[in-house]
Order: C-alpha cells, then structure tokens, then sequence
C-alpha cells in the first residue's frame, strides 16, 4: 500500500497545482475525475491495443538501431499514447460546456495526462520499488504533465477559433514531438551520455508550459 501511495502521490501533487492555477473558473470536480479515470483506463486500452498492432504491423527487433528508436519513440509511443489521451479531451472535455475558457484545455488535457500517468507510473513502481518511483515523480511523471498542457494549451485555443482543426492537430503534434524526443534519448541510452538529451527536452516543456500557463490565465474569459 505505501509502494502504491508513493506511485500516485506525484501525480496528485501536479493535479492540485494544476487545479489552483484555473484561477478564476474552477471546473466540476466531478468531470475533473472522469477525464482522470479516462486516462487512467480508457487511454491505457487504447495505447495497449495500438502497441499491439504496431507489434504486428512494424515490428522494431533492433535495439541498438538510433533509426528503429527513432521510430519507435516518436511513432509508436509518442503518437500511440499522445493520441489515447487525445481522443478523450477531444471527443469528451472539448464538447462540455463546461469547457468554457482557453485554461480548460490545459486542465482537462493535465487530469486525463495524470490518469494515464498513474495507472503506468503504479505498473513500472510495484516493479521497480521505491528507487523508481522517486526517479519517475521527478522525470516521467513531470514529463506527461508538460505534454498534457502543450497539448491542451492549443486545444483550449481551439475551443474558440475558427481554425478548430488546426490548432486540435497542433497541439497533438506537439505533445507528440515533445514525448518523442524525451523517449528517444532514453532509448538510446546505448551511445554514451545521450540521456541528458532527456531532460533538456523536459526542461524546455517545462518552460514552454509555464509560459502556456500563464498566458491562458491572462486571456482569461473570467479574467475582468
């Protein structure tokens, strides 16, 4: 039990900040939880059932080809977990009404991020112990929270533009470029020293989502 609290505590911890920086239109904690437990279950079925076929489709046998990584970190994993989560914020937040100022994305692209993140931070911790689940609250965890607000940073954009595909698009490709690039350098972690390529990614999401977050906070339709 306390391997499992030390699993979900840092994604509750960015789920509360999250929630405090909406700061002038809270959104219904009860469709708060529901994006969470669409990403908790609902993303992790699809990602799984998509690694599946990708397994059939483009088997990558090679570990130590930077070009199968390649592949394998920005079209197998960034895209097959980035698009899971997208569908929900798309096809269930986006149409509430709810939904109702640019922040909104962020949120609810965030709770169904830290869904996802729990369900596969809980699988990787009850494996790996206490030394994992330290390392992941502040690399992997981190990581699929900057995803979510680049990602839904667009999609609460596009909540009110005329461009509505577009920028939905855009914030895909973005969380998918930015979970790419985090994952192939880990993936490659056979050629010396190129993990740090990891964390300089996420340290630019990191600063990218500041930025993001501020400036929905600003254009803040409750912000008079």
């Amino acid at each position: 039990m306390t391997l499992l609290l030390t699993a979900v505590t840092p994604v509750f911890i960015i789920m509360l900040y999250i929630y405090f920086k909406d700061k002038y239109e809270k959104e219904p904690k009860q469709l708060i939880i529901y994006n969470f437990l669409l990403g908790a279950f609902f993303s992790i079925i699809v990602t799984t059932v998509l690694y599946y076929v990708f397994d059939i489709v483009l088997p990558l046998t090679n570990h130590t080809s930077i070009f199968q990584q390649f592949i394998k970190a920005f079209f197998v994993v960034g895209l097959t977990e980035e698009f899971s989560k997208y569908i929900i914020v798309r096809y269930f937040a986006q149409p509430n009404k709810a939904f109702n100022e640019p922040f909104d994305g962020i949120v609810y692209a965030v709770m169904v991020s830290m869904g996802f993140a729990a369900t596969e931070n809980i699988f990787y911790v009850l494996e790996g112990g206490y030394q994992t689940a330290l390392l992941r609250a502040f690399t992997a965890v981190p990581a699929h929270a900057t995803f979510g607000i680049l990602m839904g940073y667009y999609m609460g954009k596009a909540k009110f533009s005329n461009n509505r595909i577009v920028l939905n698009l855009a914030g895909l490709l973005l969380a998918i470029i930015f979970h790419g690039a985090y994952d192939f350098f880990l993936f490659i972690d056979f050629v010396p020293g190129i993990w740090v390529g990891a964390f300089v990614s996420l340290f630019i999401g990191i600063i990218l989502s500041r930025k993001a977050i501020k400036k929905h906070q600003a254009n803040s339709n409750f912000n008079i």
